[in-house]
């Protein structure tokens, strides 16, 4: 019996490495590349950061004789800025001094490319070669209606890169594994991808979208849970190359939604559609003269990939804004009292492990749901009429 399941698991993966690894590893890189293009504009970044630094402002306090002006925790800014895209990486804060990585800023202004790191903007006036960072987002110093496109390699894209690139060692390395023993039992990382390719291909896949048309979707899927899974553990880890809020930036989990809608529109069958213009089971008289109820399912095609986009934005975004906001706890209470500082840790580092065990699973269940989504749209577009 186990060498029949063994034989079994080893020829959906063989089957996947042969077949279909080369659109898996397509898919990963359309993700990042379409990512990129998408942070162009970078509106949630701006935006988020912009109201942030509106509803809280820092209070300052000067001492007469030294003139030394001091800076209020702000627990607000401090989320916002963990949350949001940003043009560095930072690491951590050494006293007044702060460890980050520069990313390379790539502007298109004017027909003309400018390149150059994102430190070129530390001094006084936050400006280098006619252009500005405010609020998380580069204009040009002077008023003009061209506008600056921003193809910066801000700290989504590289997450989204390192993602990638994690992604393909991952799955290149256990390909070439089965190759050099097919029949071998799994060893490491296999006896932890095969569960889940398994589960995949069984419970999300056949079950959604049917025997005989699964496979075409399975590396879409893959793709799909493996890049997200991967994104919220990535996320959870506090320490570089972790960190990165990717699954929790809304302009990420729009463009992994606009993939899902574009496949499932462009895959759906003749049945699909007619379903949609002539509804079956609805009176006449929601037809005709006023097509209501093929309004409504069109309304319908465009509100499916808008929850999946809000769901995991919305689920991810609001844990690390939560950790964080048991982190700005224990410097709230600690600019009163030191004792009360240390009393509030205490309860604030609990829920904190808490948390991050939490959104383990929350990780998990995130990429399951978006992928078995994604896998009921494609069963819906596809399923044929049953002739009795």
């Amino acid at each position: 019996m186990f060498v029949n399941l063994q034989s079994g698991i080893q020829q959906v993966v063989l089957s996947m490495i042969r077949m279909q690894n080369v659109r898996f590893l397509s898919y990963s890189f359309l993700f990042f590349l379409t990512f990129l293009c998408a942070s162009i504009t970078e509106v949630t970044a701006s935006e988020n950061r912009h109201a942030s630094e509106k509803v809280s402002s820092d209070t300052t306090f000067l001492h007469d004789e030294d003139l030394i002006v001091e800076q209020e925790f702000n627990a607000g800014k401090m989320i916002m800025e963990h949350v949001v895209d940003n043009h560095e990486w930072h690491i951590a804060t050494v006293g007044h001094a702060h460890i980050t990585i520069p990313l390379p800023v790539i502007l298109l202004y004017d027909g003309k490319v400018y390149a150059f790191w994102s430190s070129k903007f530390h001094n006084d006036t936050h400006s280098y070669k006619g252009f500005i960072l405010e609020h998380g987002k580069i204009r040009a110093v002077t008023e003009s209606a061209k506008t600056v496109y921003d193809f910066s390699i801000t700290k989504t894209v590289l997450a989204i890169l390192f993602s990638c690139f994690l992604l393909m060692w991952i799955f290149i390395s256990v390909a070439n594994r089965y190759k050099r023993n097919p029949k071998s039992a799994p060893k490491g990382i296999q006896s932890l991808l095969e569960p889940l390719i398994i589960f995949i291909r069984d419970d999300i896949a056949k079950s959604s979208i049917g025997e005989k048309k699964y496979e075409k979707y399975m590396p879409y899927l893959l793709t799909l849970f493996f890049f997200i899974f991967l994104n919220n553990l990535l996320g959870i880890i506090p320490i570089f190359p972790g960190g990165a809020n990717v699954t929790g930036n809304i302009a990420v989990t729009m463009v992994m939604a606009v993939f899902t809608l574009i496949l499932t529109t462009i895959n759906g069958n003749k049945h699909y559609w007619v379903d949609i213009v002539n509804t079956p089971g609805v009176p006449w008289w929601l037809k005709i003269p006023i097509p209501l109820m093929p309004v409504v399912e069109i309304i319908g095609i465009i509100t499916k990939p808008f929850v999946l986009m809000v769901r995991l934005f919305a689920n991810m975004a609001a844990g690390h804004i939560i950790v964080l906001g048991f982190v700005s706890l224990i410097f709230i209470f600690g600019s009163i009292s030191a004792a009360l500082g240390y009393g509030v840790s205490i309860v604030s580092v609990a829920f904190i492990v808490f948390m991050d065990l939490l959104e383990i699973l929350v990780a998990f269940i995130q990429a399951y749901v978006f992928t078995l989504l994604s896998a009921l749209y494609f069963g819906l577009a596809t399923i044929e009429t049953e002739h009795h």
